[in-house]
């Protein structure tokens, strides 16, 4: 079943299929995959801890590979505060009441990290501006519409930490923060 709060495991998956990994070698409570990208050894991680423990997974493998979050690491997930189809990438910043996010600033003690926040907010919860009813929304199927809209977001977002690899984390926010070419016409 595919729900909004899949999306960053969705993302993940997308570009482990455009590199031909598979992202199934447990490690430091998460699935990982070894794979390059752009020539660049990366690992990929989709933590098993629950949402709100991913920090737990994320501080061990940053541990593990002597990796600086600040130039090592790039955390993509959900977004409600975003709509379906668009993107954000920011390097520091508040969880926002993300939960998953919140954790990973918790374990690392800082919110100076790269994020690529994917759109999963539907209609109504931009426009309310809140979270009310969010838990049920991100948990519930999405409809064909929807997974299009997605299909095409995950995409940019695997060219999005391509361009963050060659081009560098600038380059990448300039090019991909841009509403007019995250998504649909606004």
């Amino acid at each position: 079943m595919f729900t909004p709060h899949n999306a960053g495991f969705l993302a993940i998956d997308r570009i482990a299929e455009r590199c031909g990994a598979t992202v199934n070698n447990r490690r430091c409570r998460a699935l990982t995959a070894t794979t390059k990208i752009a020539g660049r050894d990366v690992i990929l991680a989709k933590p098993e801890t629950y949402m709100n423990l991913s920090g737990i997974a994320v501080q061990a493998l940053l541990h593990e590979f002597d990796a600086d979050p600040q130039r090592d690491m790039i955390v993509l997930y959900d977004d409600l505060d975003l709509p379906l189809g668009r993107l954000q990438m920011k390097e520091r910043g508040s969880a926002a009441g993300h939960n998953g996010a919140r954790s990973v600033a918790g374990a690392l003690r800082t919110d100076e990290w790269l994020r690529l926040r994917i759109g999963v907010g539907s209609e109504m919860s931009v426009l309310e501006g809140s979270r009310r009813g969010g838990k049920e929304y991100l948990l519930t199927q999405m409809r064909k519409p929807e997974l299009a809209e997605l299909d095409l977001v995950l995409d940019r977002v695997a060219l999005a930490v391509e361009t963050v690899l060659t081009a560098g984390v600038n380059a990448a926010m300039n090019e991909f923060n841009r509403r007019e070419r995250n998504g649909p016409t606004e």
